[in-house]
């Protein structure tokens, strides 16, 4: 289902969005009427409204529509925000200044899938702080990695620093059990914020290059569809598919209580 300001979508109301492909949005997990990270989610609505549009986004009227398309709604579920201004006309976009909140519910999945192999690429995407709607890029080299045998892509600066995976953080295990997050352009993942959260295990972020990957002990990726997701492979560096901090990581996350919408 897919609700526009609080009310049912039509299809005039989502064909500016389909045509112009231009606003911002974050996805949620709902577990029975709890969200995790749920300000962290509204932060980022109201902070990248201010940079894709030029307006303060109302956090409590975003709040509101949330609460109606997901009141009833049992178990898990995934739920998108995205924020796009019907009016918006691609030769004008400095005037889209009244951006819609669009709501949309869908069946949730299982936390933590089966472990990924991940293919690299040089790669920076546009605006990375933003989760913009503008997917082209990544989902291009997400085809192009599957067609090569792999599940995913990973991207990598021009000065081989490791940045992020597709639709997901990336972290690495160093063989002393200390979790590393790339220091380099990503998107700042609410789940990502939340297990930086935990007092353990020990985490810094640093700068990792290619030929820094052999020596990690393990890789993950991580978002708040999959939670935590072990990469058992990275171009030709194989990774077990089973650690203690990863396992650590999980259930940390596990204990982080979801906020009551």
């Amino acid at each position: 289902m897919a609700e526009l300001n609080g009310k049912p979508a039509t299809l005039d109301d989502l064909q500016s969005l389909a045509l112009t492909n231009y606003g911002h949005f974050t996805s949620m997990r709902m577990e029975d009427g709890t969200i995790r990270g749920l300000s962290l989610h509204l932060d980022r609505l109201v902070r990248d409204c201010r940079i894709v549009f030029g307006v303060e986004l109302d956090r409590e009227r975003t709040l509101s529509y949330i609460r109606k398309a997901a009141d009833g709604i049992k178990g898990v579920a995934g739920l998108r925000v995205t924020v796009f201004d019907p009016a918006l006309d691609m030769g004008r976009p400095s005037d889209a200044n009244d951006p819609h909140i669009l709501v949309n519910l869908r069946p949730g999945g299982a936390l933590s899938p089966p472990p990924l192999t991940a293919k690299t690429y040089t790669f920076t995407r546009d605006n990375a702080a933003v989760k913009h709607i503008g997917l082209h890029p990544q989902l291009r080299l997400r085809r192009d990695a599957q067609l090569a045998g792999f599940d995913d892509a990973v991207f990598v600066e021009p000065d081989g620093r490791i940045s992020e995976g597709g639709t997901w953080n990336l972290g690495f295990v160093s063989q002393d059990g200390t979790v590393i997050w790339p220091d380099a352009p990503v998107l700042p993942g609410t789940t990502m914020l939340l297990l930086q959260s935990l007092d353990t295990p020990k985490q810094i972020t640093a700068p990792v290059r290619l030929a820094d990957v052999p020596n990690m002990a393990a890789a993950f990726a991580t978002n708040t569809t999959i939670g935590v997701r072990s990469v058992s492979a990275l171009d030709d560096v194989q990774f077990p598919q089973a650690h203690p901090v990863l396992s650590a990581l999980r259930d940390g996350y596990a204990g982080i209580p979801g906020d009551r919408l």
